[in-house]
């Protein structure tokens, strides 16, 4: 009895140091219920609730938070109607932080999709306007509500393969525009293939321009014999026709601007492509071979943003980091809603028009106006502070993977996954705020608003850009003290790392960037004036070193086909270190640079050593060897 009396409370001490130590744990799990205590045995439901709990504790000084607190998320699917939001108040400290974790062995889910029930029925009877083709091979289904509107979705996942949205040309062919006419915002193109052709509300006009994309609402489409007269609705009409950069290409010698239509069911011709009708409120899709609808798991994307991180400039997010867990399934409306032309690195254009007399205070030869807007982002950071995401996957998103943007410093984003993404995979830093004209250098009077001080670094990044083709791998604006060192880059439609913006050699907020050691290849699927690596403006004491570039893409759609490069300073770039980079030649551009760069030794001359040693390390060697990633062209 006296060894058990003895035993008893030398436990209870044990247990009391330990969670001193180590901090205390709330349980999560899909099966669980947000009215549970939150215990490993009765775990609660949502994130959100268990955030609540630690931010009560915090709130309180309850003696839970003194070692930290961990949220730990039990395996399955955490299906979301709203985007979790974290604020100051959820702030952890550099002694008691929040860690949001994967439990051992499991593998959660955050989805911002609504799985279609198993109620699809392969539709017999003739379907008005879809093709002959397809007469007797597409399924169907009612399309999900949200309230009493149809919801909006531009992206379907069967079985985790996005399918197609159905265009006027088969697989990836794309046809030319005839002309553009600038003054009457009207474009002329040949007229589909489809049998009995027509304008039908919905349909879309997608363009290839150079560096960019332009997705455009159809008006009107009038059709003169092989011919049609395309219109658009506005804004994008306006903003598509006055802006000089990128513009439609007309060319005889490398061929017109190449465009698709898209979201009209007369399109529906193949399998992998589908159509809302949401008139009638039917989702129609024509399966693959060895898809069986009565049996897949079908996910249209709901939300935009999965996470949103927000604090202030005086009260910054501080000392939460995520590990383990898999982001998936966002959705991105503003092509639907408003258009979407974009001016470069998925930044879209909110107005841009050429100058009549040119020069700014800044650059007296500068010819055009542009302000710009910013991509949404399945998870999305602002005014934080030692923040982090490591292990984690961000895949199946329609728009931007992760979006580190404003007043974030000493921030982590190591050792994820990013793979079927239709924008960028990774945004840091200010790419010019909505109100700045975007060609003005960067220079807040409140330098706590600059990204400074992050780390990118072994993450392996494959397959994104996959529907705004001028996004980028990394993508970097307004940052000073980053690393984004040890990545690996491929399947890319576009640039691998784009760090700088602003096309001025005046000196701004950027400078102390280094990109080193990293592995692109297989880039610049469709878009041309493209390099491996890409810079602009200012950066003094930046430095690119150590990276390996190789195996580009011929795009068949280039306007000027040999318009490409391993590393590429364009306008301004200035104070730049660039040396030691393998690449198997010599193409590299220096475009209206300003001063003081420093090229030395980039080629194939470059060691062997240095080419080995790029990419992942050799502790993330395994995240290339992930069976969900799918197999690219090498």
């Amino acid at each position: 009895m006296l060894k058990i009396k003895y035993f008893i409370p030398i436990y209870l001490l044990f247990t009391l140091l330990f969670q001193g130590v180590s901090g205390a744990e709330i349980w999560v799990s899909p099966k669980g219920k947000d009215t549970y205590r939150g215990s490993i045995d009765s775990p609660l439901a949502s994130i959100s609730a268990a955030l609540r709990k630690a931010r009560e504790w915090r709130r309180l000084q309850a003696k839970e938070v003194s070692g930290g607190i961990d949220i730990i998320l039990q395996d399955g699917t955490y299906t979301l109607h709203e985007a979790i939001f974290i604020r100051p108040e959820d702030a952890g400290t550099a002694d008691s932080p929040t860690h949001i974790k994967a439990s051992a062995n499991a593998h959660p889910i955050i989805s911002g999709g609504i799985s279609l029930p198993h109620g699809w029925k392969k539709v017999n009877r003739r379907i008005e306007g879809l093709p002959a083709a397809a007469q007797g091979k597409v399924w169907e289904i009612e399309a999900p509500l949200m309230g009493d509107q149809v919801l909006d979705f531009r992206q379907l996942w069967v079985n985790n393969r996005k399918a197609k949205r159905a265009k006027s040309t088969d697989g990836d062919r794309m046809e030319r525009i005839l002309s553009w006419d600038h003054q009457a915002q009207t474009c002329w193109i040949p007229k589909p293939k489809s049998t009995r052709f027509s304008w039908q509300p919905g349909m879309e006009f997608f363009i290839h321009q150079w560096w960019a994309i332009a997705v455009l609402r159809v008006k009107e489409a009038l059709v003169q014999g092989d011919s049609v007269r395309l219109s658009f609705l506005q804004p994008e009409s306006k903003i598509q026709s006055e802006h000089p950069w990128p513009a439609p290409w007309i060319s005889k010698e490398t061929g017109n601007s190449a465009f698709y239509l898209s979201n009209s069911i007369q399109f529906l011709d193949e399998p992998g492509e589908w159509y809302l009708d949401k008139l009638r409120r039917k989702l129609y899709y024509w399966p693959q071979k060895d898809e069986h609808l009565a049996t897949a798991n079908v996910i249209v994307p709901y939300l935009e943003t999965l996470l949103r991180i927000e604090g202030t400039l005086d009260v910054p997010v501080k000392h939460i980091h995520f590990s383990g867990i898999s982001w998936q399934h966002s959705t991105w409306l503003r092509p639907s809603q408003q258009g979407h032309v974009a001016l470069q690195a998925g930044m879209y254009l909110l107005d841009a028009y050429k100058l009549k007399i040119p020069g700014t205070p800044d650059k007296k030869g500068l010819e055009n106006q542009a302000w710009i807007g910013r991509p949404p982002a399945a998870v999305s950071v602002s005014h934080a502070q030692h923040t982090s995401f490591k292990g984690c996957r961000f895949e199946h998103l329609a728009s931007t993977g992760l979006d580190y943007h404003k007043a974030v410093q000493f921030n982590t984003i190591q050792g994820n996954v990013f793979h079927d993404i239709g924008g960028s995979g990774i945004l840091l830093g200010v790419f010019s705020d909505e109100a700045f004209e975007t060609h003005l250098p960067y220079n807040p009077t409140d330098r706590r608003v600059v990204a400074s001080h992050n780390s990118v670094e072994n993450n392996l990044i494959k397959n994104v850009t996959t529907e705004d083709w001028g996004c980028v791998a990394i993508g970097a604006g307004y940052v000073n003290n980053t690393d984004i060192r040890h990545n690996e880059i491929s399947e890319i439609a576009y640039t691998g790392i784009s760090l700088g913006w602003g096309w001025t050699p005046t000196v701004n907020v950027m400078a102390n960037n280094r990109v080193i050691a990293n592995k692109i290849h297989h880039y610049a699927k469709y878009m041309n004036d493209v390099a491996g690596i890409y810079t602009l403006s200012a950066q003094p004491g930046s430095v690119i070193e150590n990276n390996y570039i190789d195996s580009i893409y011929a795009a068949p759609y280039a306007h000027l086909p040999e318009h490409w490069f391993y590393l590429y300073t364009d306008e301004g770039s200035a104070y730049f270190t660039v040396k030691n980079n393998w690449c198997p030649k010599e193409k590299f551009l220096q475009n209206a640079n300003g001063p003081n760069n420093v090229w030395e030794n980039n080629g194939p001359m470059v060691s062997e050593e240095i080419k080995r040693k790029a990419g992942l390390e050799d502790a993330y060697g395994w995240l290339r060897n992930d069976a969900c990633l799918p197999v690219g062209r090498n």
